[in-house]
């Protein structure tokens, strides 16, 4: 009998080992998977877009791009190098977190359409943005905004209309 007791003890022992791992692990999966969700990027949806671009200029090294709410309309003006080129078309967004620039960029040497797209999802209050298609994904605005996002480069302020009409009226006139 004082084997079966042993036994039984041993039994016991192991049973309340196994309930103590599973008591403590599983409320640890539980909590991963729920965290795993959490994580899960979605897409920003067409509102949001216009919201973050409708009626701002953001700001580029060698100058910038006009997001213009009425009809949609995108303006830009670069001063790559002393190479001056301006851009004239529209800006369309949708549901699935992309934002594109559709344009006909004019320089000295002619003029090319060009269609280029960002995609922008959220994690949380944080918002990634990517080029598309390929593009490695990068903090676009911060939960607590910092002062190097790339939202930051979006400003009120028309930097660059004037300077695009300016340039459009010099390369009209073949000066």
């Amino acid at each position: 009998m004082r084997e079966e007791n042993k036994m039984s003890m041993a039994a016991r022992l192991t049973g309340g080992a196994l309930a103590l791992c599973l008591g403590l692990i599983l409320p640890m999966n539980a909590r991963a998977v729920e965290q795993k969700k959490a994580a899960t990027p979605t897409p920003l949806d067409a509102g949001e877009l216009y919201a973050i671009y409708a009626d701002k200029t953001w700001t580029w090294d060698t100058g910038g791009g006009r997001f213009i709410g009425e009809d949609r309309r995108f303006v830009a003006w670069v001063n790559d190098g002393g190479k001056q080129s301006f851009a004239e078309g529209r800006w369309v967004v949708d549901d699935f977190g992309q934002m594109c620039m559709r344009a006909t960029w004019t320089n000295n040497e002619g003029a090319a359409r060009a269609s280029t797209c960002f995609g922008h999802r959220r994690i949380g209050n944080t918002i990634y943005q990517r080029r598309q298609p390929n593009g490695d994904w990068y903090v676009f605005r911060h939960a607590s905004t910092k002062a190097d996002d790339e939202f930051r480069k979006l400003v009120p302020a028309d930097t660059v209309s004037l300077k695009a009409k300016e340039l459009k009226q010099v390369l009209a006139t073949g000066k």
